[in-house]
């Protein structure tokens, strides 16, 4: 059993709990899903560009992904409706406790003058939304192997039904946010 889901179980549960008054043991909000997205807007002129950014997130998440497509075309963008614009990828169960660890024990301190995530990036119903500049800071990406170095979104869904109580989660889970 992974370390983050036993941590959750015995401590996170029991002080969330005691700290919102929690009458049942269901009541009290859990990860449900993270989904990790990747956007290739470039793509449209050059498709090594998505097949890169797809088999870099296969590497960094263990799954594969899937390819996002523009629902409506625009113009300015040079995008049409249905044309492949990006990738995601969204992990459950054993898979997302195994990336949210190596994410907050191995990736988030390799980046560079990190100070800790913002805790202003949720979006009223306890969903919280990570971005990254590069992928690099992943250990598994190789530099040399890299097409074209990009961003990410990393998407934290929650049961919660506040963003205070999403905070709290988190922060029990070890998420370095800034003070």
């Amino acid at each position: 059993m992974n370390r983050l889901k036993e941590k959750y179980e015995q401590t996170i549960v029991s002080d969330l709990m005691s700290k919102y008054n929690y009458k049942n043991v269901n009541e009290v909000p859990k990860l449900e899903k993270i989904v990790v997205n990747i956007g290739c807007g470039d793509a449209t002129t050059n498709s090594k560009l998505l097949e890169g950014a797809m088999k870099d997130l296969e590497i960094i998440t263990g799954q594969k992904p899937v390819v996002t497509k523009a629902k409506k075309s625009i113009a300015g963008f040079k995008i049409r409706a249905g044309q492949a614009i990006g990738c995601k990828v969204t992990l459950r169960g054993e898979n997302m406790y195994n990336f949210l660890e190596k994410l907050i024990s191995i990736t988030l301190p390799r980046v560079r003058d990190f100070r800790g995530i913002s805790n202003k990036a949720f979006d009223g119903r306890g969903n919280y939304t990570l971005g990254l500049t590069e992928q690099l800071i992943f250990p598994e990406i190789e530099y040399d192997d890299v097409v074209k170095v990009r961003g990410m979104d990393i998407v934290f869904v929650t049961s919660a039904k506040t963003n205070d109580e999403a905070l709290n989660l988190l922060k029990g889970f070890g998420m370095p946010f800034r003070k």
